[in-house]
């Protein structure tokens, strides 16, 4: 498939035609011309719209175009942008780190609901970009937030997006609890890896070919790091302790049974997002 040159002298408004039009006819969503070029920009919508008669320099007709030929191919807006909002934040993303989603910010926010300023320990288990670590620390500065994760990759975006955001979090490389040995804390969130390999022929490819597998895939059913973490969370939680934590829309029940067989005397809630499936996961420990 060819797509035409964007000429120049060009203006805002012809811009975003042309893109548009590339968009839809490489079978990519076409509401993608905007957010790019708003990226590029720095512009919100409203001064986006206000200046449809404004030419592009030359500079940026070329990068536009690049980006857009990116964007035909499949890559993924926030990834060629290189950032992605989450809870008023802006954070760097790349392909080391998942895409952060608007059902993990219903996590944060049930948590955030749960507790206020008081001073506690959290843990953010396998943080990627550090998403939600850095959305927790930002709206509790009081809190003392470690994120971890498997992966030196995902930390160093973490990391990066700790600095340019000035917040105070602590990070450490491990597989689930594996180096945090003698440590507890009152909060542990996560969003593990959950999706079952059976899974893959009903996914985004867009999701499959950029974003990384590690962060994605479980083995059994998509259970497994649930399992691990139902077997050692008692460990790690302080009493009073809770835990938080995103599931698939069809593993409440399952996630569920895993977490009161290991913990028997525990308080375990499943709770639904916004679009009426369920997605999130408490447990509270006495």
């Amino acid at each position: 498939m060819t797509i035409p040159k964007l000429d120049f002298p060009v203006t805002v408004f012809s811009a975003l035609k042309w893109a548009t039009a590339s968009l839809q006819q490489s079978g990519q969503q076409p509401t993608a011309a905007k957010e790019l070029l708003q990226g590029l920009l720095g512009w919100n919508l409203t001064t986006l719209v206000a200046n449809y008669r404004t030419q592009l320099s030359a500079t940026q007709r070329d990068h536009f175009e690049q980006v857009v030929r990116q964007a035909c191919q499949g890559q993924p807006v926030q990834y060629i942008l290189g950032q992605a909002p989450f809870y008023g934040l802006e954070l760097q993303v790349n392909p080391a780190v998942l895409i952060p989603r608007p059902e993990t910010e219903e996590l944060v926010d049930w948590l955030l609901h749960d507790y206020g300023t008081s001073r506690l320990r959290l843990l953010d288990l396998g943080t990627g970009s550090g998403a939600i670590a850095l959305a927790c620390k930002h709206e509790r500065p009081n809190w003392q937030v470690l994120g971890s994760d498997i992966s030196k990759a995902a930390l160093q975006v973490a990391r990066q997006n700790a600095t340019a955001l000035g917040l105070d979090v602590t990070w450490q490389e491990s597989d689930l609890f594996q180096t945090l040995q003698g440590q507890r804390f009152e909060v542990v969130i996560s969003n593990p890896p959950y999706i079952a390999n059976c899974e893959r022929t009903v996914m985004d490819q867009q999701v499959l070919d950029y974003e990384p597998s590690q962060a994605l895939f479980a083995s059994h059913h998509g259970l497994a790091f649930y399992q691990r973490i139902a077997n050692e969370i008692a460990t790690y939680l302080t009493r009073p302790g809770t835990l938080y934590l995103e599931i698939g829309y069809r593993q409440g029940v399952a996630v569920q049974r895993l977490l009161q067989q290991a913990n028997p005397t525990a308080q375990i809630g499943l709770q639904q997002d916004l679009a009426g499936h369920d997605r999130m996961i408490k447990m509270k420990l006495r």
